[in-house]
């Protein structure tokens, strides 16, 4: 799918959520570069161009999944962030989480993100969200 590279930032904190993805990418032949931050502050640090030195992840065809619990910066907190900033404010984010809470949900939704997933307790069925993230944003319209 040359052209249509998506540069994937996972921000997550979970060292086995971030191995689930990654083996999850490797079972689906996904070769969309994934970026990975532990916590919403390296995640904008990486979002970032600074000094006149380019961001780490690219800036065309963005796509941010994120977990709401994290340490230093909660999801929400980095989404208001994100949301702020007239540079990084365009970036679809999915929502990746165990958080259940409908407040989370709804603060997420108000931010804008463009889904809200709940991580399926198996690797089996959290392998075809994974893969069915990526067919849609392969076929969708990015910046």
């Amino acid at each position: 799918m040359e052209g249509k590279v998506i540069h994937i930032l996972l921000v997550e904190d979970d060292e086995v959520d971030v191995m689930n993805v990654k083996r999850a990418f490797k079972k689906n032949s996904i070769t969309n570069p994934l970026y990975v931050a532990e916590n919403g502050l390296e995640a904008l640090s990486l979002l970032r161009s600074r000094d006149g030195k380019p961001s780490v992840v690219p800036q065309q065809r963005r796509l941010i999944l994120l977990d709401l619990n994290m340490p230093k910066m909660s999801g929400i907190e980095f989404l208001q962030a994100l949301r702020a900033d007239n540079d990084l404010r365009k970036i679809p984010v999915i929502v990746l989480t165990t958080s259940d809470d409908e407040k989370d949900m709804v603060e997420a939704y108000n931010l804008n993100v463009a889904g809200y997933i709940l991580k399926p307790v198996t690797f089996s069925k959290f392998s075809q969200v994974i893969a069915t993230l990526n067919h849609y944003w392969a076929l969708c319209e990015m910046p």
